[in-house]
């Protein structure tokens, strides 16, 4: 640790408030985390846990409003828009139709790439220290497709990917089912991109709030952000639970609920939840197991090997907040997967075993990462939709250099924060 450069309050205690939190302290901060409900729960808990350099592309791309549109009449389909007169849902809307085209994915890409490619390797650096042992796997996440269509999208996808740098074998059906010797696919073929890994994100997430207890980093929780107390340009104290809290930089990160707790200090922030689900699998044959994590791409569900079981999760149901379950997208998730993995027979799984949480989607795709204009010691980290968990360790890292007045490692310029406002 170096000398004391100050106190940080972070908002947020999800994997951009954790990484933070962990990196601040690297560079000898005293920390300190406001979270709105306990620490057992939130987005970075359920996901898929994957490191996906191979997602440069964002999710406002070419085509995804058409898909999406035909997905909307399918109760049990991977994609739904709420319909409502939600000013914010329209805003959203027409900002993301906007940027759903090629020229947005070309100037992206590359940034996006090095973002999730400097992360990845931080994960490489926390998984050395004694404190971790999250089941990281750097061994690539298969891309698994049914259809002829989807084969040349993904093959095109391809080689983008290995114009951009990125190690990416296209393989046939023996060549996909060649690794993965312990189960059946019932697919035409595949895409391993080995620059991408995954990992246990609950072990991930436990582990790392032990280490900055451990470490002096203060947690409040049941502490819901009210207001800010501002002077200028500048942030004063956060108000929560009926206290102030003071400190010389403030980092609001809040997952899904980034733009309330930025339209409290004046900052607008276009975001929308996208609720996703998952649920865990015993397979009832131990030698039933997978090497990989695996994308089955027509059904738009995400499959990872985590301690002896497998991790089953997707859609992405963009409305408000709303802490119910839609158990036909549930259903629509468990009838697919054998289609793709014939072993893997299950029922639907009861309410009690799945989790939901809300990815924080921005309108253009890309999270919102940099230090305020507005207001000179806070900076802001978040939407990372569906790269949140990728994303956590650049996202803590760039934090700090920011708070230390250094350039960041990768270029975030086009992450700017306040760029809707």
């Amino acid at each position: 640790m170096t000398e004391n450069k100050g106190k940080a309050l972070i908002i947020g205690a999800g994997i951009a408030g954790l990484s933070s939190a962990y990196y601040l302290l690297q560079k000898g901060w005293q920390v300190e985390i406001l979270e709105q409900n306990d620490l057992t729960n939130n987005c970075s808990y359920g996901n898929a846990g994957m490191i996906v350099p191979s997602h440069f592309t964002p999710l406002a791309a070419p085509g995804v409003v058409a898909q999406g549109i035909r997905w909307m009449f399918d109760s049990k389909s991977p994609f739904y828009v709420k319909p409502s007169l939600s000013t914010q849902l329209l805003s959203w809307g027409l900002k993301f139709l906007k940027h759903s085209n090629q020229s947005h994915v070309d100037r992206s890409a590359a940034a996006i790439r090095d973002l999730n490619l400097a992360s990845s390797r931080l994960y490489n650096e926390i998984a050395q220290k004694d404190e971790f042992d999250f089941e990281l796997n750097q061994n690539g996440i298969l891309m698994l497709y049914k259809t002829q269509k989807v084969a040349e999208e993904e093959t095109e996808l391809a080689h983008k990917a290995i114009s951009l740098g990125l190690p990416v074998d296209i393989l046939d059906k023996k060549g996909i089912q060649e690794l993965e010797p312990n189960a059946q696919l019932d697919v035409i073929g595949g895409i391993n991109y080995k620059c991408d890994g995954h990992m246990n994100p609950v072990k991930l997430m436990k582990q790392l709030i032990s280490y900055l207890k451990n470490n002096g980093v203060i947690f409040h929780t049941q502490h819901k952000v009210t207001g800010y107390e501002i002077a200028g340009n500048a942030i004063n104290a956060i108000i929560a639970n009926g206290k102030k809290f003071s400190a010389d930089r403030f980092v609001m990160t809040g997952g899904s609920f980034l733009p309330e707790l930025a339209q409290k200090a004046g900052i607008k922030i276009q975001l929308l939840p996208g609720k996703g689900y998952s649920f865990m699998h015993t397979p009832e044959n131990p030698m039933n197991t997978l090497e990989h994590a695996a994308l089955l791409l027509e059904a738009r569900v995400a499959v990872t090997p985590m301690n002896g079981q497998i991790r089953f999760g997707g859609t992405m149901e963009l409305a408000s907040h709303r802490d119910t379950i839609n158990m036909k997208r549930v259903e629509g998730i468990v009838q697919s997967i054998p289609q793709y993995l014939p072993d893997f027979q299950m029922e639907i799984p009861k309410e009690s075993e799945i989790w939901f949480g809300y990815r924080p989607c921005a309108p253009d795709g890309l999270p919102y990462l940099g230090q305020s204009s507005k207001l000179k010691n806070l900076i802001i980290a978040g939407g990372g939709g569906m790269m949140g968990l990728s994303l956590g360790p650049i996202f803590g890292k760039t934090v700090s250099e920011l708070a230390n007045d250094q350039k960041p490692t990768v270029e975030i310029k086009i992450f700017n924060p306040e760029r809707f406002s």
